[in-house]
């Protein structure tokens, strides 16, 4: 398919958001090059709980662009019901036993929206999901959403960089970091930490939790609400919980070769250190603690051992709500930042892809557009 205003186009960013645009623009016969200072996904997608949903409450227009991008999944699972990075096993979550619980009110929420919903007790939990130790739900109950999934999005990246190269896409990765060229006030490309230039038609900006600082070079503003993030793999362990669960202390997701992923804001604001040079450190008492969180909530308390940790930024604009498409104060300057990536890197990709090659703007990025920063 041939139907673009643009020959050319240069992505930094080779996470979920960089690599689906990329692929959608190549399908769409622009020739397209990525950058990165590494390997793909060695930024914010590598250590990302990949929780597939669109759970509690948010606006509107958030919540119609994450079940697209929960659509978009179902479909690439159609095409791959044996893959072992893509599943759909539903998501179970439960609040604290104290005045904060909200399950009464998320629960009425997502009826109300039509989500696939169910609550559930402790006694009930194994009547939807197995895996999960009953006398760890609190009294007020969970809910359970059998629509939900996970995805291990290296594993994904991989795969869509395949069908990126077999379209001719270009991959680069020992060029440093990467910046927006600008002339003119217009976006013309790629400059590298090594020296090299880049000429593009268009440049489309997907560094996660860097797009900020970068922008902010270009005289351009994003509110940056992004907060340090820790993510726990373990090593495999035979164990029947196949949902994901989101609980007071601890989120877990299955993983390829029965891993489970691993996090909790409590745990990152506790471990993690940043030092002067940028660099973290790691207090290995508080890992051991989420450990032992997650053995609480599943079946049998199993002892979990660490495979690796991920420590970084988490990208969340300042507003919480996404930030995709054109910066128009300098034309040809494209950006995609959120949180939620896996959820919706799928969707955004092939979003913004229209957006570049056609030079129109999608109805479900309205409210979306990195102008409503600099309009405040």
């Amino acid at each position: 398919m041939t139907d673009s205003r643009v020959s050319s186009a240069a992505v930094i960013g080779a996470g979920i958001f960089g690599v689906s645009t990329a692929l959608h623009l190549a399908r769409r016969g622009v020739q397209v090059t990525i950058f990165n200072d590494g390997p793909p996904a060695n930024g914010a997608s590598g250590r990302s709980l990949s929780w597939l949903n669109s759970a509690r409450m948010r606006s509107d227009p958030y919540h119609r662009l994450r079940m697209a991008g929960i659509d978009r999944y179902r479909t690439l699972f159609a095409r791959h019901v044996d893959t072992d990075w893509l599943r759909f096993d539903g998501g179970l979550t439960w609040d604290g036993d104290d005045d904060k619980n909200e399950i009464d009110a998320a629960f009425r929420h997502e009826i109300v929206l039509g989500y696939d919903a169910v609550r559930v007790s402790g006694a009930e939990v194994a009547q939807v999901t197995p895996g999960v130790a009953p006398e760890a739900i609190t009294p007020q109950g969970a809910i359970f959403n059998a629509g939900e999934g996970w995805v291990d999005l290296p594993k994904l990246i991989a795969h869509l960089l395949q069908a990126f190269s077999a379209l001719g896409g270009r991959l680069v990765t020992d060029q440093g970091a990467a910046k927006v060229a600008t002339e003119n006030g217009k976006a013309v490309g790629v400059e590298t930490a090594k020296g090299g230039r880049f000429d593009a038609d268009a440049v489309v900006l997907a560094t996660g939790p860097a797009v900020p600082k970068m922008v902010a070079e270009a005289g351009q503003v994003i509110t940056d609400g992004t907060p340090i993030a820790l993510l726990v793999q373990t090593k495999p362990h035979a164990h029947p919980l196949r949902s994901v669960l989101n609980t007071p202390r601890v989120a877990i997701r299955p993983g390829p070769g029965g891993t489970f992923s691993l996090d909790a804001d409590w745990a990152a604001e506790e471990a993690v250190t940043q030092r002067s040079d940028g660099g973290y450190d790691i207090n290995k008492v508080v890992v051991e603690g989420l450990l032992a969180e997650a053995a609480k909530v599943m079946e049998g308390h199993p002892t979990l051992e660490v495979a690796s940790i991920g420590v970084g930024g988490k990208p969340i604009p300042g507003d919480g709500e996404p930030v995709i498409g054109a910066i128009k104060a300098i034309p040809g300057y494209y950006v995609a930042f959120s949180h939620s990536g896996a959820t919706l890197g799928l969707i955004v990709g092939e979003l913004l892809a229209y957006e570049v090659a056609t030079g129109e703007t999608h109805p479900m990025l309205a409210t979306f557009r990195p102008e409503r920063f600099s309009s405040n």
